[in-house]
């Protein structure tokens, strides 16, 4: 096994760990399903307010949490992860009972909750949040310090959930309209969180309190913390629905690297608002922030530890060098902009729709600056990262993430059907259309399966149930037949019938054939091989 490959399994152990599992406890349950305690009430609203406090290395605060009444319903489930604990609920004043069942708290509302009100309720909380063992993969609170001995600080909590350091409705169907964030932090420190600042307030106490505010949805695990000794600088870029805030913060001591790595921000955005459409959070802003690990893509506040270099830590992911002619975790925290916060799965089962895409938009990238050829070479070469070990599609209402595949397998498959298109045009167009349809949505696995087969006029469901929902590759099977071949599709699901582009022998013109289960015949003379285009992700085999 090379460094590189060993490097990307061990980076992805805890996904695939977490993928393998196959029994669920009633903590799963309650983390992972609309509980009827959920159903209920409809998120409007979050105001978090936490003061971080380094020295002992807890968190105190509170959430209010706005919401509308779809249905009556007097208990209330809100999440928070142990060790932190619910110190009190209350609503209008009134302090509520609160039963603990586990990470889940049921809160006993005494106000009648009427259809079609609008309520809040105050989760006052405290103590030492997890910390972070591995981030972003094994997540949580980053306690750390830079090279000045300051504090470093970070949250990192995506597959974990937010509730490992906030009180919170925490099941990614349902986002906030909007949401205030308030920090505090010791007086030489600063925060720097999601959306826009609004104020800093200095505190008798020698602390500082920074208030920021996102008018847009924002998912859960997109909201973070980021406390440092920051440098901060800005500028503007003139995009699809006019100017747009870049704001960039590093450490002082990696400002000079990060003001000449961090502009490759305006040639990310101009790539992809060609291919997805505008920029989702204009009104938000665009930040990205340094962290002491490598990145994640906070909804407005991208995080950023790729140390100031090309590739992904240095190295090329695809082995094509295209890799190394950009940063990986501005390309891909970036990229899930689009394909994350702007459109987010409901189940953490449907997690392809966030990776698998923003995994495709790192060719879509290289092809908008090197070439369409480039673009390709780059996805074809991620493919020795592929492991096929169980589908990209989780367990649904269980927060059961699927096969790590979905990254590297997931991107070769919309290139897979990028081919089956046919027209770029068209479909850069699905790309774009998808953004403007599910605008700041959650969605599943099914919507995106069924716009995507009416927009290309094409019945894709055999190829995503290929992909998304078995480890197998499709093989084209061949044999050699007088005058030509017999060929059909082996390893596939019942009716796959995807057509793909062969030629025969090793080079020469492709045409275009579509292999059904059963044997096809095709008259070619004088050749043993057949070579399906390299576009598509399929084996060819040889059989006698």
């Amino acid at each position: 096994m090379n460094r590189l490959l060993f490097l990307i399994l061990l980076l992805t152990l805890p996904v695939w760990a977490k993928a393998q599992k196959t029994h669920f406890t009633h903590d799963d349950t309650l983390r992972g399903s609309i509980t009827p305690e959920r159903a209920w009430w409809d998120l409007a609203y979050y105001h978090l307010n936490v003061r971080v406090q380094p020295r002992d290395s807890t968190l105190s605060g509170s959430t209010l949490i706005r919401y509308r009444v779809l249905k009556p319903g007097q208990i209330l489930q809100v999440d928070l992860q142990r060790p932190l604990r619910v110190v009190r609920v209350e609503q209008d004043g009134q302090s509520l009972a609160v039963r603990q069942d586990g990470n889940a708290y049921f809160v006993t509302l005494t106000k009648p909750q009427k259809t079609g009100q609008t309520e809040s309720v105050t989760v006052q909380y405290a103590g030492k949040p997890r910390v972070a063992k591995r981030p972003p993969w094994d997540g949580g609170l980053v306690w750390s310090h830079d090279k000045s001995g300051n504090w470093f600080i970070a949250t990192a909590c995506q597959g974990l959930g937010a509730s490992a350091w906030w009180p919170c409705k925490d099941h990614m169907y349902d986002e906030p309209d909007s949401m205030a964030i308030s920090v505090t932090v010791p007086e030489d420190l600063m925060d720097v969180s999601n959306g826009r600042l609004r104020k800093v307030t200095n505190n008798p106490d020698h602390t500082r309190t920074f208030d920021w505010y996102v008018v847009n949805p924002i998912n859960n695990y997109g909201v973070n913390l980021n406390i440092g000794h920051y440098e901060h600088w800005s500028e503007t870029y003139q995009g699809e629905k006019g100017p747009l805030a870049l704001n960039y913060y590093a450490l002082a001591v990696h400002a000079d690297s990060a003001r000449m790595q961090f502009k490759q921000v305006p040639k990310m955005m101009k790539a992809f608002e060609h291919w997805f459409g505008p920029y989702p959070f204009y009104e938000d802003g665009y930040k990205l922030v340094e962290t002491p690990y490598l990145g994640m893509e906070h909804q407005s506040s991208v995080t950023y530890g790729n140390h100031f270099r090309n590739g992904y830590l240095g190295r090329d992911l695809s082995r094509t060098g295209w890799g190394l002619l950009w940063d990986f975790i501005i390309v891909h925290e970036s990229g899930h902009e689009w394909f994350a916060n702007n459109i987010t799965y409901k189940d953490v089962a449907d997690m392809w729709i966030h990776e698998s895409f923003t995994n495709y938009s790192e060719c879509l990238f290289t092809e908008y600056y090197y070439g369409k050829e480039a673009g390709a070479q780059y996805v074809i070469g991620c493919r020795a990262n592929i492991r096929n070990d169980i589908p990209i599609i989780g367990v649904y209402n269980v927060n059961h993430e699927g096969s790590g595949d979905m990254y590297y397998k997931g991107g070769n498959m919309l290139h897979t059907i990028r081919q089956l298109v046919g027209d770029d045009e068209k479909w850069r167009q699905v790309l774009r259309g998808l953004n403007k349809t599910f605008y700041h949505q959650t969605v599943t696995t099914n919507q995106i399966e069924q716009y995507m087969s009416q927009q290309t006029g094409l019945n894709l469901m055999p190829v995503f149930d290929q992909y998304l929902r078995t480890n197998k590759i499709p093989i084209l099977e061949y044999r050699p037949v007088m005058g030509g071949f017999q060929y059909r599709w082996a390893n596939s699901v019942s009716g796959f019938d995807m057509p793909v582009r062969v030629c025969a022998g090793a080079s020469g013109p492709y045409f275009q054939v579509q292999p059904t289960a059963e044997w096809k015949t095709l008259t070619v003379k004088n050749e043993t091989t057949l070579t399906v285009d390299a576009n598509y992700y399929v084996l060819t085999k040889l059989v006698e």
